[in-house]
Formats: C-alpha cells, sequence, structure tokens
C-alpha cells in the first residue's frame, strides 16, 4: 500500500472511534456548519499531512540513508540531528530513533498507549495504527500481525516491536529492494510507503516504480 492510497483497516478487526475522536468529529462539524472552516480545505489539509506530506518526508530520509553511507550512520547514531539536517523537525519529531530492517531482524512500530508518531516525516497516523487490536496483536503475536499485513517473514528473522512514546518516536529504515542499484535518490523515494516506515509492509520492488 503506498502512502497515495487511502485508509486502510486492520485485517479482521473493526474497533469504533475512541471518546476523544468522536469529540474532534463533533468539533469539526460545528466549526462547519458556523462557517468558520471549509470542509474542503479541512480534508485537503488532513489529506495532505497524512498521505503525501509527511511520509514524502520519511522517504526522502530513507533514499538519502540508502545512497549515503556517512549520512546512513549519523541517522543510526542521532536520528533527530539526521533528520533534522534535511529540514524535518518539529512537534512530535523531537526525539528520533531510527531503526534497520536486515536480513535477519525485521522492525515494526506500534503505540500501545495511545497513537504516538513522528509527524515531521510520517504525517498524521492512520486510524489501524490506533486501534487496540492493532496495538495488542503486534505486540503479542508480531510475526501473525505482519502476516495480516502481507509480510510474511522466515522463522530465522528476529522482529523487534518497538514502542512509540510521548519521549521517542521511531522510524522503520527497511531494506534497499534488489535491482535498485543504478536508481537516483528521487526514484528511490517513490519505492518507500508509510507502511514500511513502520514496518508492516517492504519497500516496493523496483518492477513496480512507474
Amino acid at each position: 500500500m503506498s502512502e497515495h492510497e487511502g485508509e486502510r483497516e486492520y485485517p479482521h478487526h473493526h474497533d469504533g472511534p475512541c471518546d476523544i475522536e468522536q469529540r474532534v468529529k463533533s468539533l469539526e462539524n460545528l466549526l462547519i456548519e458556523k462557517g468558520l472552516v471549509d470542509a474542503a480545505a479541512m480534508d485537503e489539509l488532513v489529506d495532505t499531512y497524512e498521505n503525501r506530506v509527511g511520509p514524502r518526508n520519511g522517504a526522502q530520509v530513507v533514499a538519502r540513508a540508502w545512497t549515503d553511507p556517512q549520512y546512513k550512520q549519523r541517522l543510526l547514531a542521532d536520528a533527530t540531528s539526521a533528520i533534522r539536517e534535511m529540514g524535518y523537525a518539529g512537534r512530535q519529531g523531537e526525539h528520533m530513533r531510527v531503526v534497520e530492517n536486515t536480513e535477519q531482524v525485521h522492525n515494526m512500530v506500534v503505540c500501545t498507549l495511545c497513537s504516538c508518531y513522528p509527524w515531521p516525516v510520517l504525517g498524521l497516523p492512520p486510524t489501524w495504527y490506533k486501534a487496540s487490536s492493532y496495538r495488542a496483536r503486534a505486540v503479542r503475536k508480531p510475526h501473525v500481525a505482519l502476516a495480516e499485513f502481507g509480510v510474511i517473514l522466515g522463522r530465522d528473522v528476529e522482529v523487534r516491536v518497538w514502542d512509540s512514546t510521548a519521549e521517542i518516536r521511531y522510524l522503520v529504515l527497511p531494506k534497499r529492494p534488489r535491482g535498485s542499484e543504478n536508481l537516483s535518490a528521487e526514484q528511490l523515494a517513490r519505492l518507500v510507503t508509510r507502511d514500511c516506515m513502520i514496518g508492516v509492509a517492504l519497500a516496493m520492488p523496483v518492477a513496480d516504480l512507474k
């Protein structure tokens, strides 16, 4: 699933909106009714942060790490500073850590308490990320949770689950796709989706690049 596609439901689980979501929606409707905000403009703003600006920023970070070994070292050592180098900083991104996927290790991110999420590089969190069903399954049965997203890993691959909090937020550095050695950083960034930077997907194969 790319960052340009619509929201997905966490497979086989359907949680209703939480109380805060209901209150936010009620407030939004009230503001629209009073003519204080434009519904189309608000939808566009949310879509921008959720599906375009945020994930695109993270994709640029990943693409640079794939092509610049020195930057990758800085990113893994001090993600907050390295991400800030590229101009991506601000609220919900003050304390970052990047974890790298390898042949032996696959990382995925969850927030077990609420929905802590790195806005500057991923935008707004998807609905399924906030669902209690995803939080529970990711912690208790990560291999099963990944399989439900279509990521099938070998039994020899260790899955590490990182709990995002108000103190620190995580970004997954996915494995670089095979056959991408001759691609530019711009082309590589197009292979990076929001979901692979959360760890519930792999980077797109080169064959899917259009």
